[in-house]
């Protein structure tokens, strides 16, 4: 059992060292001098001065490399020269209302994924078709638009939700459910076809013959058997709503990394920029790990391959 989970953290680590590398990389490949790219639109007496220190740029480049990779791993990704403020601070301020977003749209996106496969699978075709239809449709909207019709139908005509904002659930419930359709309806489209090869299989005609509930069988038995497909897709979803949030949050006029990025990228702030990006990476990477190991538990086959 230990020697698959820890080859998966062992490629887990490879992989969070290469977007830190790809990122020094980029960082140096960018035309220009690097303290000129870090000050972006700012220009005042001793900053190109002030970032070749912080960050060591008259050092030797492999000397710059060790000491990125140790300052990152130590959790400083330096100072935003825009905002004149640490760029973990800028980062760790804006976490949480993303946190919150991205955990409640991937919480309700499985809820309705589960439920729509458990109904549809193996059912009769029109139920099947409907739901194919709806999954589809959900799952090619963008994001935007569908977080401006929900605007239009919920906040600007009936006012059930504030238009704007993070205080209290009722602005989470927009945003929550702008990111969760999409995601929601590739999960059910995916979920139901392994749900469909699931009841195929003669272990499910044993259990039906001990006498269980149909819906029983679905959701104690052919569940787990089919949730392994989903899991691999755990990496991707959980980078699309890391992205979607950006989006989700700028239509809302809620707070969070969405904001602080934008922001960012339109002022020229690279060092937060850097960061997002890097932290982005590593939640995709740590989440793809975790998931890895999950699939073990879920299917205990794949620890002899």
């Amino acid at each position: 059992m230990w020697r698959p989970v820890i080859a998966r953290l062992g490629t887990g680590l490879l992989v969070a060292w290469g977007s830190l590398t790809a990122a020094f990389l980029a960082l140096h490949a960018l035309p220009g001098q690097v303290e000129d790219i870090l000050a972006g639109d700012l220009d005042y007496p001793g900053l190109r001065e002030a970032i070749a220190a912080e960050w060591g740029l008259d050092r030797s480049l492999p000397a710059q490399y060790l000491d990125f990779l140790l300052r990152i791993a130590s959790g400083n990704f330096g100072t935003s020269y825009a905002l004149r403020q640490p760029v973990t601070e800028i980062v760790a301020s804006q976490l949480l209302p993303t946190t919150q977003l991205a955990a409640a749209a991937g919480i309700l996106a499985a809820l309705l994924a589960v439920a729509v496969a458990v109904l549809t699978a193996g059912r009769g075709p029109i139920a099947r078709s409907l739901a194919a239809f709806l999954e589809l449709v959900f799952a090619s909207m963008p994001v935007f638009w569908l977080g401006i019709l929900l605007l239009m139908a919920f906040s600007f005509s009936l006012r059930w939700f504030p238009v704007s904002g993070a205080e209290g659930w009722s602005a989470l419930v927009l945003p929550a459910v702008t990111l969760a359709l999409p995601t929601a309806g590739l999960l059910a489209q995916v979920l139901r076809e392994a749900m469909e090869k699931t009841l195929e299989q003669p272990f499910v005609v044993t259990v039906r013959a001990r006498g269980l509930g149909e819906t029983l069988i679905r959701v104690r038995h052919v569940l787990r058997h089919a949730a392994l497909p989903v899991a691999t897709l755990g990496g991707w979803i959980i980078g699309g709503l890391l992205g979607g949030a950006v989006i989700t949050e700028k239509v809302f006029g809620r707070p969070g990394l969405g904001t602080v990025t934008l922001n960012a990228v339109l002022s020229h702030d690279v060092p937060v920029v850097l960061a997002v990006v890097l932290l982005a990476a590593f939640v995709h990477v740590a989440a793809s790990t975790l998931l890895d190991i999950l699939t073990l538990l879920i299917d205990p086959r794949l620890k002899a391959s």
